[in-house]
């Protein structure tokens, strides 16, 4: 038995499994310390991976390495890219999954992980040398007694800190239902100067699907030609795909659950965690939209060998009696069975501003947090600072500079800067609209942005960067076939029509017709019996001739949003020093010397992005440390 490891990870959700899995990959002696083994990457509350923003992270998560792409591909049981309708920027996959399917197929990855070791047990204490500046993490202690040394610990516990579940008047410890709160983490950290605040988030009804009339809902579909997460060749689209169902709440039901409000946690006083806004409990939902006669509801398979159904938008704390009689009021739940009800939980989190953008914490060298622990919330969120938390645990170990990944280079950028720049007030959840750069950070191009870092770092093998490059080489080839082909309009003219595109006078270049909204490869490869022999002899696939259309069609979008992140990243080469005095510089704000002191950026381009540092406060650092 190995009482002593390079690194270990606390928790083994999403955040926890990615990190153990990265760190033990690099060649760092990993221990994973979880309270259930059954529970690995666990889906707490939906049954889904993606959607939008979220699916452009699991691609790039899968890009740099890691394992949540491919996991989700294995289990899938229903693949959609939402927003087709809209630009490229915003094609988002989503893809339910077999909750119980994902969770084993994770434990299996992680058993057979070489470098990885797993101990079932609470972690309840963090141990720490030296004091000060010099303050280090040297091990953890659990709560069977057993102390484990380390050179670096990662912290992912979700849910669990100090967790309480609330189910009308009733609550009681826990970090899910029918699992324990994780006590003891909470008080070291604090006691060694951390500060710690309460979230909240809930989740809804289980329902027994053998007691729903499907025959009343309205079925939602998957995707005619499924696509998938991971650009690996290891996975494959999903062949047979199970339905999901839509349901609406009315007056009759509103009135039903308002009749609970006042045993309501959420609005009696008893929670006081703040909740998820863009997630938000039917209660809420109530209050908000107090106009609303009906919201809608989706219903979701929880897996393949199973009659769960998972009710997205109906999440509530509301008394148990209160949920079920508002349900048998909505069209096909008439009859339902819960297999549980709806509950709230309240847990502690750490405010990212306490971070370093390698999630590294400022107060104790070598401890990193992620996931939930930051204030964020979903899988998705969670997997990435994981990732990257357990990538950067290795390289400090080892004496490597951390992998940071930029705002123009990666959603987990965008992430993670947000996080430690802004910090949270509430449950962070991505979304496009938080990236400045959209068009540069599409779900179909993350292996072209990320997949040489994964590489560079040691998480891409040798076969799968040969597939990377072998794409990359047929999207640039069929690229330049469509600069150097000529199209003459008699030859054209008519496709041009059938697809309702103006005609041409004169010959063009294939790549100029590719620019038109209506054309596409696909289309043209029976009209244009020169592009089809092409794209075979190539061996060209699908995903290699969207990208190279994507490429062509907003060119010059992506051309004028790669300048504009040149620009601003002039910013990010100026660096701050990390003692450096802002109380002296009376030429600042108020509010900026406090806030600058409290989050002490690295860069100057960090420190206009800080809430309340005002473009002239900017400037008077550009004189500092610019000009």
């Amino acid at each position: 038995m190995i009482l002593d490891y390079d690194i270990i990870v606390i928790g083994g959700g999403h955040a926890g499994c990615e990190a153990a899995s990265a760190a033990a990959r690099l060649g760092s002696r990993t221990l994973l310390v979880t309270m259930d083994m059954e529970k690995m990457a666990a889906m707490s509350c939906n049954p889904a991976v993606g959607g939008v923003a979220k699916g452009q992270i699991v691609r790039e998560i899968d890009a740099l390495g890691g394992q949540m792409g491919r996991i989700t591909d294995l289990t899938t049981v229903q693949f959609r890219m939402l927003n087709r309708s809209k630009g490229a920027a915003m094609w988002s996959p989503r893809a339910q999954c077999d909750k119980h399917r994902f969770s084993q197929e994770w434990r299996r990855t992680l058993e057979c992980t070489d470098n990885l070791y797993i101990w079932q047990d609470a972690a309840t204490e963090l141990l720490f040398g030296g004091e000060g500046e010099g303050l280090r993490i040297r091990g953890v202690r659990t709560r069977m007694g057993v102390e484990f040394a380390c050179r670096a610990a990662v912290v992912t516990a979700g849910t669990f800190l100090e967790g309480r579940m609330h189910c009308g008047d009733a609550s009681a410890e826990g970090g899910r239902a029918g699992e324990a709160a994780s006590h003891g983490l909470t008080a070291s950290l604090c006691a060694v100067g951390f500060e710690s605040g309460r979230m909240k988030t809930g989740t809804p009804a289980r329902l027994d699907g053998r007691t729903i009339d499907f025959a009343r809902l309205e079925p939602q579909y998957g995707d005619a030609a499924p696509a998938k997460f991971s650009f690996s060749d290891q996975t494959h689209p999903v062949a047979e795909q199970l339905p999901c169902y839509s349901v609406y709440t009315t007056p009759e039901v509103h009135a039903t659950l308002r009749g609970g409000f006042d045993r309501s946690p959420l609005f009696n006083g008893t929670i006081r965690g703040i909740g998820p806004r863009y997630c938000p409990s039917i209660e809420d939902k109530l209050r908000t939209f107090a106009d609303k006669e009906q919201h809608q509801l989706f219903l979701e398979p929880e897996g393949r060998t199973t009659h769960e159904y998972y009710l997205n938008g109906f999440s509530s704390s509301l008394p148990w009696e209160v949920q079920l009689e508002a349900l048998h009021g909505i069209a096909g739940l008439e009859n339902v069975h819960v297999y549980r009800p709806g509950y709230a939980i309240e847990y502690d989190y750490f405010p990212p501003t306490q971070l370093r953008h390698s999630l590294e914490t400022k107060l104790v060298r070598g401890l990193f947090f992620a996931g939930q622990i930051n204030g964020t919330t979903g899988y998705e969120e969670a997997a990435a600072q994981g990732l990257m938390a357990g990538i950067n645990a290795h390289r400090t170990r080892v004496g490597e500079e951390p992998v940071v990944l930029r705002r123009d280079e990666a959603y987990i950028g965008v992430l993670i800067d947000d996080l430690v720049t802004k910090g949270v007030d509430e449950p962070y959840r991505m979304f496009t609209s938080r990236a400045e750069y959209r068009i540069l950070l599409r779900q179909d191009n993350a292996d072209l942005r990320l997949t040489p870092i994964g590489r560079k770092i040691g998480l891409v093998g040798d076969e799968r960067y040969a597939r990377f490059e072998e794409k990359k080489s047929l999207v640039e080839s069929l690229v330049a076939f469509a600069r150097g082909t000529s199209v003459k309009a008699a030859e054209i003219n008519d496709y041009l029509k059938s697809v309702g595109s103006e005609p041409l006078t004169q010959g063009r270049k294939l790549y100029d017709l590719l620019m038109r909204n209506q054309v596409t490869f696909e289309s043209l490869r029976a009209a244009l019996p020169r592009l089809a022999r092409f794209i075979d002899e190539q061996g060209i696939g699908a995903e290699a001739i969207e990208e190279a259309e994507i490429q062509i069609k907003y060119k010059g979008y992506i051309e004028r949003e790669k300048f504009i992140a040149d620009k601003l990243r002039r910013l990010e080469n100026i660096a701050i020093p990390a003692d450096f005095d802002y109380h002296a510089m009376q030429s600042l704000t108020i509010e900026a010397r406090q806030k600058l002191d409290r989050i002490r950026p690295a860069t100057i381009g960090q420190a206009s992005r800080i809430p309340g540092v005002s473009p002239a406060d900017v400037n008077v650092l550009l004189v500092k440390f610019g000009r």
